[in-house]
């Protein structure tokens, strides 16, 4: 069995270091908000660029607290519209309706499966007070044209960045630095991944970071003294801890999924299966490799016969979820057909060439 990802594998690529970091951890007696915490985010906020790095609880509270501190600051309010990718996985929505914010979805490009710039611009009213780009698949969705597009209109530019650990625009700046905040998830299966839950928000803004540090901590800035009405949301000092371990090797790990996905590229070959535009590697870290097929479903079953794990990102499109009932109408026809074609292929730091090339063999000799 070739598996979509082996967590136990990727864990052991550093498992002695994560051993002792977390012993050093439980041995130290304090476990919330002390000198690993402390470590991870100075080494964080250095790596992704930014002047400030604050962890908090998972990727979903990351996006969370950017927009409930825009709010609490005045420079949002329940009601303005937020631009976000109509593909993307639905916690990139859920943080905006969270506040009270109205996602406006916006379609991607099919042949980059991200937030297509043009129609970014036509979605824009006098109501709109950010876009919300995802870095989706671990591919750069920033593009110069939505940049100009938040300067012209004053807006807020805010980064999902929970796939994309490592990547990097043209410009060479790390993704999660490049709009003025950035909100991170480190869950298990992520590029940079901890042993549980954990996430973090960057930014180089002083009251924004101040906000969210408060915010995630019932609100409060000095110990039983509450300024917002905040919830708990923080990151524990043994994920901390792991992750700054992990740190440490992301460039690598990431080079070896950028190997992995390059045979990809050069070697798979089948008239029913699309590849999306290849980017440069330093601009796509492959959280995932999404290949589309017109035969999806059979395709699956196929690999999963031979003995090759596949998983799909995502089956339903936010716009179709039960949750948001209001917008099941709505007709989103290039994110439906990604929803319906896309198929994400096992890669991962800890996956062989030898693998890699087992599954395009595979995939090459598929007939229906």
């Amino acid at each position: 069995m070739i598996k979509f990802l082996d967590l136990q594998k990727t864990t052991a690529l550093h498992g002695q270091e994560i051993q002792q970091a977390v012993s050093q951890v439980v041995s130290s007696g304090w476990y919330l908000q002390g000198l690993a915490n402390q470590t991870f985010e100075q080494h964080f906020a250095q790596y992704i660029g930014t002047k400030h790095c604050v962890g908090v609880a998972n990727g979903l509270d990351a996006l969370i607290w950017i927009y409930r501190a825009y709010v609490e600051m005045g420079v949002m309010k329940p009601g303005d519209e937020v631009i976000v990718p109509a593909n993307t996985y639905i916690a990139s929505i859920l943080a905006l309706t969270e506040n009270g914010l109205k996602p406006v979805l916006v379609e991607p490009r099919r042949d980059t499966l991200e937030i297509d710039p043009e129609q970014v611009e036509a979605a824009i009213t006098s109501r709109t007070r950010s876009i919300l780009i995802v870095h989706l698949y671990g591919r750069c969705a920033y593009t110069d044209r939505i940049g100009q597009l938040c300067q012209e209109h004053g807006l807020k530019l805010v980064e999902d960045n929970a796939q994309a650990h490592g990547c990097r625009h043209t410009d060479g700046r790390r993704t999660g630095s490049i709009g003025h905040a950035s909100g991170h998830s480190f869950y298990p299966g992520k590029n940079l991944g901890a042993l549980g839950d954990g996430g973090a928000v960057t930014t180089d803004d002083d009251e924004l970071a101040a906000c969210i540090r408060a915010l995630a901590n019932y609100g409060s800035q000095r110990k039983y003294v509450f300024k917002y009405k905040g919830r708990n949301s923080r990151l524990d000092e043994i994920q901390a801890a792991v992750l700054d371990v992990k740190l440490a090797y992301l460039d690598a790990d990431n080079r070896q999924r950028q190997q992995i996905a390059a045979y990809y590229y050069d070697h798979l070959s089948h008239p029913l299966v699309e590849l999306p535009v290849r980017l440069p590697d330093a601009q796509n870290v492959y959280h995932i490799f999404p290949i589309l097929s017109p035969q999806r479903d059979k395709l699956q079953q196929y690999l999963t016969e031979k003995g090759v794990q596949t998983l799909i990102h995502y089956p339903i499109p936010p716009h179709k979820q039960e949750c948001y009932r209001e917008w099941n109408t709505l007709s989103l026809p290039v994110t439906e057909r990604i929803h319906e074609e896309e198929l994400s292929l096992p890669i991962g730091p800890a996956m062989t060439m030898d693998e890699a090339r087992e599954v395009v063999e595979i995939i090459n000799s598929w007939a229906l």
